[in-house]
């Protein structure tokens, strides 16, 4: 089940041109406040009527302005998840998740009340009412609510954006197991680069109304190209590892294409496939193999790409394995190391500068 959108619009101080596909998995809409993301998630909800273009889900028209085909909301089987919500306040959460199965077809197929309860652990919680939840069990809730209408993808409006960072982390592994274990096509709003790192197979990045770059997230968020859009602080790569085992002294060793990394220890059990976010900044670079370096983290990498931009900074993309990394490096060091694509180096990264919040789940 994939979604196509090809859509124009006018928006404000510009016009809205996209055109995406979104398969299986977390397609992330990313770019900055304004750029239209939440203009896009309405036109596909049916909330919004483009000017121009088509929207299809599966191969069935949801939208056809040529044609004249605009197919309602509630025809479109749509899941629809706000920033904060919107649950019942006068009903507990069984009931709000109850409710949700009132718009279920009833010859769809799709998960019962217990099957969503134990995907998003708030099984406990059914006697509860809204006000007395945190932020993450109401987004937890409202997650499920959509889920038990058995749509056809889900539609994810920045359904973070309103939690603290522990919140945050509470609600990411229940959103990384929706991802996992459903086959559904989630189209999921986001200007945090944290939140698409960890979650998004694939991502669209958008800037003043037109799409800049789509595709998987492995090749996007690597794109030396992206930078300025994903924000020099936040660029980064994100690679496929397998947790080896946990050592002693609070480490977790990792395998990845390229060879290992040392982490600190992460709540996962040995075999687990996670991915890890590698942000640029964290990345050194060296000629030949360090020796006598605190840094627990040596891969050997090819120089693939070098971009610089107008202060004293690069940005450095490497072959490591299978896998692209990206240093954020200065243009004296470059020079200094006669940096050239096709050159054999070693990337260096502190076991400690990647954040568990940086590991997630596959």
């Amino acid at each position: 089940m994939s979604l196509v959108v090809d859509i124009t619009h006018p928006f404000g101080a510009f016009t809205l041109n996209v055109a995406f596909q979104a398969p299986g998995g977390i397609t992330a809409l990313f770019g900055r406040s304004g750029t239209g993301k939440t203009t896009v998630i309405n036109a596909v909800a049916g909330v919004l009527r483009p000017a121009q273009g088509r929207i299809t889900l599966s191969g069935e028209v949801l939208f056809d302005a040529r044609a004249g085909i605009a197919l309602p909301l509630h025809k479109r089987r749509l899941g629809y998840v706000f920033q904060d919500g919107r649950l019942f306040p006068h009903m507990n959460v069984r009931r709000n998740l109850v409710y949700g199965m009132r718009f279920a077809p009833g010859d769809a197929a799709g998960p019962g009340l217990d099957d969503v309860c134990d995907l998003l652990g708030i099984g406990g919680l059914q006697a509860r009412y809204p006000g007395t939840l945190s932020g993450g069990e109401k987004q937890r809730v409202a997650i499920g609510r959509a889920l038990l209408s058995h749509p056809r993808m889900l539609l994810m409006d920045e359904p973070l954006a309103a939690l603290d960072s522990a919140r945050k982390e509470e609600i990411l592994p229940y959103l990384e197991r929706l991802r996992d274990h459903t086959n559904m096509p989630i189209l999921y709003v986001s200007h945090s680069m944290s939140e698409v790192a960890r979650l998004a197979t694939s991502v669209v990045i958008l800037e003043d109304g037109q799409v800049v770059r789509s595709g998987p997230a492995e090749q996007v968020l690597s794109d030396p190209d992206m930078v300025r859009q994903i924000g020099l602080r936040e660029a980064g790569a994100i690679v496929s590892a397998t947790l080896k085992k946990h050592h002693d002294d609070g480490l977790s060793e990792f395998s990845i294409s390229g060879g290992q990394l040392l982490l600190p220890r992460a709540q996962l059990e040995p075999g687990a496939v996670t991915r890890v976010r590698i942000l640029a900044k964290d990345v050194m670079i060296a000629l030949d193999r360090p020796r006598d370096v605190s840094a627990l983290n040596i891969l050997p990498c090819e120089i693939l790409t070098l971009r610089g931009g107008d202060g004293p900074g690069m940005i450095v993309q490497m072959a490591c394995g299978r896998d692209r990394l990206l240093a954020r490096i200065t243009r004296r060091s470059a020079d200094a190391l006669a940096l050239a694509p096709g050159g054999k180096v070693h990337a260096v990264i502190k076991s400690v500068s990647i954040a568990r919040a940086d590991v997630g789940h596959l």
